[in-house]
């Protein structure tokens, strides 16, 4: 976890993403990335000389119909000391039965950050902290360059005027595979996804061909972020 911290700490200071006073929601989807970003923002309060409030938020897809199980993640949540709030929702029926998407991931997540937006806004929180790690970032680069033929990657900090609302991504340099470590070592609770399309996806085409790429040319992807860094999040 000490080198997840690292990451945390670099990210928040070279983008200036946390400040005094911050009240921060958390979305916390149950998976390694979002459990990590939870504990390590709490750890880092403790040490990084800045004060700032932390909740976590839980979007419920109700995928097939089923409320998803977050008990595990609610225990955890009160380990750390910190209010867990879960926002039921119909993202599930309304992309797989009702539209029937062909290509779900794109309305699915513009959904969940819709509301996730709303629940950390009326909370009165002014940050949302996602957990995209490196390995997304250059994941969304490759995403974006083949499938819309245009250079371009989400940013360490976004504004949302319209809700007062930052989103940070306090996890941007950590490679997943740190993370999937630390995750391990630690015992998290984390939940299996319950979504039809998991596994089937651009995103996992992606994933799978910067794996590829890695093998055959090792350090692709830290280039990539690189990259990214110098062009894109300058």
């Amino acid at each position: 976890m000490q080198k997840i911290l690292g990451y945390l700490r670099k990210a928040v200071q070279k983008y200036n993403m946390i400040e005094n006073g911050d009240k921060i929601a958390v979305g916390v989807s149950g998976g390694k990335d979002s459990l990590i970003l939870l504990e390590g923002l709490v750890r880092l309060r403790g040490f990084i000389g800045t004060d700032y409030e932390i909740t976590a938020l839980s979007v419920d897809a109700m995928f097939g119909g089923t409320a998803a199980d977050f008990s595990e993640i609610t225990k955890y949540c009160e380990k750390l000391g910190v209010h867990h709030q879960i926002i039921p929702t119909h993202i599930g029926e309304i992309v797989f039965d009702i539209r029937k998407e062909k290509s779900p991931c794109s309305l699915c997540a513009r959904m969940r950050r819709g509301a996730l937006n709303n629940a950390a806004a009326e909370l009165g929180c002014n940050k949302l902290a996602l957990g995209h790690n490196s390995d997304d970032a250059a994941e969304t680069f490759i995403m974006n360059l083949f499938t819309e033929g245009r250079i371009g990657c989400f940013s360490p900090v976004t504004v949302l005027e319209d809700k007062n609302l930052t989103i940070i991504r306090p996890l941007i340099l950590a490679p997943e595979k740190d993370i999937r470590r630390a995750a391990r070592r630690s015992a998290l609770p984390v939940l299996e996804s319950s979504c039809p399309a998991d596994g089937h996806t651009n995103r996992q085409k992606a994933k799978l061909l910067l794996s590829d790429l890695e093998r055959e040319n090792h350090g692709v992807k830290s280039r990539i972020i690189g990259a990214i860094q110098r062009d894109i999040w300058n």
